[in-house]
């Protein structure tokens, strides 16, 4: 048969390829525009609101009924129980106090929280009122080496029923200590850096009110941050000119807003004391992991442990504007991408799924927030690596965060690296106990490195994120 007659007549078989071609060029701009007009997910869907971003936009209100007995016990707690480790009069004073008070935590029911899973705000406030326990009963125990501590079931069971609701860690977080612990100095007027007063403190210190009020003030001004990332969200098309424009502008801002929080980080040195800090407060955050792989951690009475359970302590990790930050300018903490320059060898045997890691210690809403911001179609990153006006832009963004970072490390090593190498008894009234003194003979004697609350090498971490963040700057790519 030949081939040619069984093609139909060349009128009719242009008409059809027109046709076709027609459809799939429709078809294209269709699916691209379907793209563009599709409803983007609100970032109120992730309890981030619009005044106060990741703070609630008013205080949480105190629990009643028979979950009372859980304020009661952490109001009897601020100002009554002392580290387990401290020996000095002051805490030796307290004792008998935490003796009994621990004792009543362990004679109560075990309550189930789901009458309180119905309003956001109560099981927000059941987390960070049991968990503010927890952490009040683990360390006003005095220690027993070598043995784990017990966190009895009338803590653990409802502390660990409420955050699977919520979606993250069981443990005392950055949430419960920064997001959720305060309270209006003036009710009439909004949530403000001066209008908040830190209700919960471990050691009672004015140090420790600083300390929390100088993360609350980077927290809010990171606000400025979040509607910087929703506007590029919200471009309907990141290439006409005044997409770009617009770009330009708001990376500019963003450096500004960046450096801002590093005079907050740093503002930190004339209100709250390194050795304070150190020895009198930081203890209270430890969480089960706090001493190193090898030590023992901490044991959830009542609880099935065949699930492992995220236990670490606190920490600025564990900040969702800053995690934000990281997503919207690309950084690649994972060294997933090839950029120069090359990792270091102190780089790659850093901990790279930390910051992940950190996210499940953040609310389940925020972190489904970072979900949908990691989902953009093309990153800030990309768009400047495609369009020059935009290059020296974006990395004046990176190079701000970068000097953030350098803060961070300056004040790590002041807070936390220089104090390691300090004696508990350089200050009157500061913990000193057999413990601690071991603690710091192993660390002066190179036993082991600084870790943070969580357990994690300090000062490998930070500078693995200091320089990841050094990588993304395109002008070095």
């Amino acid at each position: 048969m030949d081939i040619v007659n069984v093609l139909q007549a060349p009128p009719v078989f242009f008409r059809l390829f027109l046709k076709l071609a027609l459809s799939l060029f429709f078809n294209s701009f269709t699916t691209s525009y379907r793209r563009t007009v599709t409803p983007r997910i609100l970032p109120a869907a992730f309890d981030v609101d619009p005044a106060t971003g990741f703070f609630p936009p008013r205080p949480l209100a105190l629990l009643s009924d028979e979950f009372a007995i859980w304020e009661d016990a952490l109001r009897d707690a601020n100002g009554g129980l002392s580290l387990g480790e401290d020996e000095s009069e002051e805490a030796l004073d307290k004792r008998a106090f935490g003796e009994q008070w621990r004792s009543n935590v362990v004679a109560w029911p075990v309550l189930d929280t789901h009458r309180l899973h119905n309003d956001l705000r109560s099981s927000q406030r059941a987390h960070m009122v049991l968990a503010w326990l927890v952490n009040f009963y683990v360390h006003s125990m005095p220690p027993t080496p070598g043995a784990p501590a017990v966190v009895p079931k009338s803590l653990a069971v409802p502390l660990v029923q409420i955050s699977r609701h919520l979606g993250f860690a069981p443990i005392l977080t950055f949430a419960d200590t920064v997001l959720w612990n305060w309270e209006l100095v003036d009710p009439a007027q909004p949530l403000s850096s001066d209008n908040m007063r830190f209700v919960n403190l471990f050691s009672g210190t004015d140090d420790e009110r600083a300390f929390y009020e100088a993360s609350a003030r980077a927290e809010l001004r990171g606000i400025e941050i979040l509607r910087i990332v929703d506007d590029y969200a919200s471009l309907p098309n990141v290439t006409d000119l005044t997409s770009i424009s617009k770009i330009a502008r708001d990376l500019t801002r963003l450096a500004g807003v960046i450096d801002s929080i590093s005079e907050i980080i740093q503002s930190v040195r004339p209100i709250c004391d390194p050795h304070t800090f150190y020895w009198d407060i930081r203890p209270w955050f430890e969480g089960s992991d706090a001493k190193g792989p090898t030590e023992p951690g901490w044991v959830y009475e009542g609880v099935d442990m065949s699930e492992p359970l995220d236990l670490s302590g606190p920490s600025a990790g564990q900040s969702t504007v800053m995690h934000a930050l990281d997503i919207f300018l690309d950084v690649d903490h994972k060294l997933r991408q090839r950029r120069y320059p090359a990792p270091s060898p102190e780089n790659k045997r850093a901990d790279h799924g930390f910051m992940e890691r950190m996210r499940r210690y953040m609310p389940g809403k925020h972190q489904q927030y970072l979900s949908n911001l990691s989902a953009l179609p093309r990153s800030v990153r990309e768009v400047a690596q495609s369009t020059p006006a935009l290059r020296e832009h974006y990395d004046t963004a990176v190079t701000a965060l970068k000097r953030l970072r350098d803060s961070h490390i300056r004040i790590a090593c002041l807070y936390i690296v220089s104090m390691s190498r300090s004696t508990p008894g350089a200050r009157a009234g500061c913990p000193a106990s057999a413990m601690i003194d071991r603690l710091h003979a192993a660390r002066l004697a190179g036993k082991g490195p600084v870790r943070g609350t969580g357990g994690n090498e300090l000062s490998t971490l930070l500078k693995a994120g200091r320089d990841a963040t050094k990588r993304a700057i395109l002008k070095s790519n």
